[in-house]
């Protein structure tokens, strides 16, 4: 394990209108070199569609990139969402396996516009559809958009808060795919399986326990450490977690979109020390310009 601060400039973790975020992926590498970031990976939603794109934009503007998708796994009970990074984006089983998952999204999502319309909130589907390219990827991102646009909240938190989780109308769970298969679809493409934002999930510490335990029986081998939505004590408590499994650290912004999201893409604090960054163990997958 190295002791010193991991001080490359990379961010892991963001999303383009290819799955719920805001801006294309030309733009998305834009900022990223605008914001000083080094090293880049797109990672939408169960979706690697615009990876050709992403990869193009990266090198024109001198960023070092990475292959990356964000897939949903159900565990315990919870969404669990698994990052792999330098992958082979033309990988037939990893392909097949991210079109299965995104297949219940769209049930999903009629099933929230009916709990939506339930409480007086109507043309929350269409809505919802005018925020996301993909109608494949619609998600409680998409409505939340929607309900601010139509001044029912002020912003997404306050959606999230009130109507899109559990107890609330328009919640509807759904079952993703197995954390097995993800991980497996990853490593088999070549690439490294990475634990997303492991602080917004509602575990015990024993279910949190499995999740690790699991994870790296099945090749999971990264946890982001330092993400957008971690607090700078559970970055350190991921760091432990890291150093305690002996996983990879990465890194990442988890930007959506200019006005919705807290941390925007390079803006993250390095990786504490005495850890191994993921890109470490991807160097020969990471394509320059």
């Amino acid at each position: 394990m190295v002791n010193a601060p991991a001080v490359l400039n990379a961010d892991l973790h963001c999303h383009s209108n290819y799955s719920d975020g805001t801006l294309p992926p030309a733009l998305l590498a834009a900022r990223a070199a605008t914001n000083g970031v080094e090293l880049w990976a797109l990672t939408d939603h169960d979706e690697t569609r615009g990876q050709g794109i992403a990869r193009e934009a990266a090198l024109s503007h001198g960023l070092a990139w990475l292959s990356g998708v964000e897939i949903s796994v159900s565990f315990a009970g919870e969404t669990v969402h698994i990052v792999g990074l330098g992958f082979d984006t033309d990988d037939t089983a990893l392909t097949a396996g991210l079109a299965a998952t995104r297949g219940g999204r769209l049930q999903r999502a009629r099933e929230m516009a009916e709990g939506l319309a339930q409480v007086g909130i109507t043309g929350a589907m269409e809505g919802a559809l005018r925020y996301v390219g993909n109608p494949e990827l619609v998600s409680r991102t998409h409505f939340a958009r929607y309900l601010v646009e139509s001044g029912r909240c002020a912003n997404t938190h306050e959606v999230f808060r009130h109507y899109l989780v559990e107890g609330r109308p328009g919640y509807v769970p759904h079952r993703w795919a197995a954390l097995g298969d993800a991980v497996r679809w990853i490593v088999q493409a070549g690439g490294v399986a990475v634990i997303a934002h492991p602080a917004r999930y509602r575990f015990s510490p024993t279910a949190e326990y499995a999740l690790f335990t699991e994870f790296v029986a099945h090749g999971g081998r990264g946890v982001e450490v330092m993400t957008g939505s971690h607090s700078a004590a559970e970055c350190l408590k991921y760091a432990d977690t890291a150093r305690e499994f002996d996983l990879l650290a990465s890194r990442g912004s988890d930007f959506h979109a200019p006005a919705e999201s807290r941390t925007d893409l390079g803006a993250l604090p390095w990786l504490p020390g005495q850890l191994a960054p993921v890109w470490e163990a991807l160097e020969h997958r990471v394509q320059r310009p």
